[in-house]
């Protein structure tokens, strides 16, 4: 059994973080990429900043000379393009082949990812049902390029327990919101082995589900870890946990891991 937990809700932007705002490098970061790429930034920005305007709301957003529209439902859902389209959090060279999404939500990181890399296939993990159903929606046009299991991704096979809230962004196994559905769950070690057996290694591993971030992060053996190029993992952490394979950076919440060319050089 997991043990339960909190969400991680947000709901609103205070004063006091948006004061802290101010001195963070990072959202000026974004703010220039809203500008630069939003289809209609003050609009996005009325939403991202203020929490102002009716759902679901149409995001156009332009990458790569292309735009790709997204769907969102919810305040929450535009908290999700910021962090990834506009921050930036998952640094995409544009190169990458192969790309696992642990936590793919309503789809916002994969689109990222497919239009980022338009060479990359990606395969998507993510077991609320109303999420996957935006999810579909949202990835119309890439059916080619994804695989998608509806299962959340754990230490083990089997069922757990799954905790949701409305917005659909905070649930995770063993959290504890009021709601819970039993989901089906996929040994995420096993997962990963059988796509590096498929490919050869992993461009990108994403790991975004709210709980056994730390877990299954720690589970990945070594001879896996030097197959995986990126990984970005939805936790902050005191110091490196990869220590013999990737250099670490924490970027806010996202904790972002590149291996290094001489781990990577040893394990052609």
């Amino acid at each position: 059994m997991i043990e339960q937990g909190t969400p991680k809700i947000q709901k609103g932007r205070s004063v006091r973080t948006l004061r802290r705002a101010l001195f963070e490098p990072r959202h000026y970061k974004s703010l220039k990429n809203i500008l630069l790429c939003s289809g209609n930034p003050l609009d996005f920005m009325g939403r991202y900043i203020f929490a102002v305007g009716a759902y679901p709301s149409l995001q156009r957003i332009k990458i790569n000379g292309r735009r790709v529209n997204l769907q969102v439902y919810s305040w929450h859902d535009v908290l999700t393009i910021n962090e990834i389209f506009f921050r930036n959090d998952y640094v995409v060279s544009g190169n990458e082949r192969t790309i696992v999404d642990f936590g793919s939500n309503i789809g916002v990181s994969a689109t990222y990812f497919l239009a980022a890399a338009p060479s990359a296939y990606c395969y998507l993990f993510e077991p609320l049902p109303s999420n996957i159903l935006r999810l579909n929606k949202n990835l119309a046009g890439y059916e080619s390029r994804y695989s998608l299991q509806c299962a959340a991704v754990a230490l083990r096979d089997g069922e757990e327990t799954f905790g949701f809230e409305d917005s659909g962004r905070y649930g995770g196994i063993g959290i504890e919101t009021g709601s819970s559905i039993v989901v089906p769950c996929l040994d995420s070690i096993r997962v990963l082995n059988e796509i590096v057996d498929r490919h050869g290694s992993i461009d990108i591993l994403k790991i975004d589900i709210e709980s056994l971030e730390k877990e299954i992060l720690g589970a990945i053996p070594l001879g896996l870890l030097t197959r995986t190029k990126k990984i970005f993992v939805e936790q902050s952490f005191v110091s490196n946990p990869l220590p013999h394979t990737h250099d670490y950076i924490q970027t806010g919440s996202v904790a972002q891991f590149f291996l290094r060319q001489s781990t990577m050089s040893s394990a052609a």
